[in-house]
């Protein structure tokens, strides 16, 4: 990154809180705000600021794309579905309100519960992390007719094999040795082109970006989901792989750890204890479709970060220029080691185990 970009990007951190201020102001927010602090620079789509307001504290999530590609309304009313929907299981923060698209707010934002909590520590918050996921996935199904703004495809694997196949149109474009190019296809050939029947396979609400660094643990040690804007009606199991993949469970400095077999393996028996969904089959096959997500996504964002920033853009947008400088060279150190071929062949020996493991459970 150039010394003109993250200089334009401290210039717009520091411009966050006014502009805030005045969104709050028009919308009848302010009077109730006490104070307010730009929190780190941590994720690669929003902005958070910490709203004191005497105890009941929110935060602000501002957003700085949309990863789903939506314009600035409908990632707002998605995200405000997720964060309603998702708030009703306990574990994720509840929605106070929603700062509409302006002058002062291109993109607008969501008022959201704080979290008073720390940062997820691997192995030991597993099974607070597998409660919190179980509890989600237990939620009610909606009739089909209700689960709009919310991605709800009729066939939810077909649906993630198509998301991961044009994710891996980048594969081509982002300057990969052909050895990974290849195995990464091998992996992708070898996906099921269907799951059975099981009640595993069957859709529920799930977050679909389930990661460790997205948790924060209260002092009773209850896990809180809270990143929620990427929440569909999908299968549980791509949230177990998320959670618990070495490309998810590294990614975050905070909760960096390197898991064993036999701690995933704790991991998923845990959430299929609460749930009752014990089908190793379907949730190894949701396992290795979130991986080659993962890996797809790392490879469009090789692709596509290094783009000029379009002050235009109103969907998806990888430009350097929106996150600290800090923030992308971690990211860009992550996305180099998970499309190494050591860090592919890992993960290819760690399902093999984890399979065994896991088979002899069912």
């Amino acid at each position: 990154m150039t010394e003109t970009a993250t200089h334009a990007d401290a210039m717009t951190r520091d411009d966050l809180c006014n502009r805030l201020e005045q969104a709050l102001a028009a919308q009848g927010y302010r009077k109730d705000v006490r104070g307010m602090a730009l929190m780190a620079d941590t994720g690669l789509a929003h902005h958070h600021l910490w709203l004191a307001r005497g105890g009941d504290d929110w935060v602000a999530r501002l957003p700085k794309q949309s990863q789903l590609g939506l314009d600035a309304h409908a990632n707002l009313n998605y995200q405000a579905a997720c964060f309603e929907r998702a708030g009703r299981c306990g574990h994720a923060p509840a929605l106070h309100g929603l700062l509409t698209p302006s002058a002062a707010l291109p993109r607008g934002g969501l008022l959201v519960s704080a979290v008073r909590g720390r940062a997820a520590r691997l192995p030991d918050d597993l099974p607070a992390i597998a409660e919190a996921l179980a509890a989600l996935h237990d939620l009610p199904l909606p009739p089909r007719d209700e689960r709009a703004p919310l991605m709800a495809p009729d066939d939810p694997w077909a649906a993630m094999r198509e998301e991961v196949e044009a994710q891996a149109e980048f594969l081509g474009k982002a300057e990969l040795s052909p050895a990974v190019v290849s195995a990464i296809e091998d992996e992708l050939a070898a996906l099921p082109p269907r799951l059975g029947e099981r009640e595993a396979a069957q859709p529920r609400l799930i977050s679909f970006d389930a990661h460790p660094g997205n948790f924060l643990i209260r002092d009773d040690g209850s896990a809180v989901l809270v990143d929620l804007e990427k929440c569909r009606y999908g299968l549980p199991g791509f949230d177990l792989a998320h959670a618990s993949l070495y490309t998810s469970t590294t990614w975050d400095i905070t909760s960096h750890a390197v898991l064993s077999v036999d701690q995933v393996a704790a991991f998923y028996r845990r959430w299929m204890s609460d749930t009752g969904l014990v089908d190793a089959t379907t949730l190894l096959a949701c396992r290795r479709a979130m991986w080659l997500w993962s890996l797809t996504w790392c490879a469009k964002w090789r692709a596509s970060h290094r783009r000029s920033r379009d002050a235009e853009a109103r969907g998806e947008d990888w430009s350097a220029e929106l996150s600290d400088a800090a923030l992308i060279a971690h990211v860009r150190d992550r996305v180099e080691h998970y499309l190494s071929l050591a860090t592919i062949d890992h993960v290819r020996r760690e399902f093999d185990a984890l399979a065994n493991a896991l088979e002899k459970d069912t």
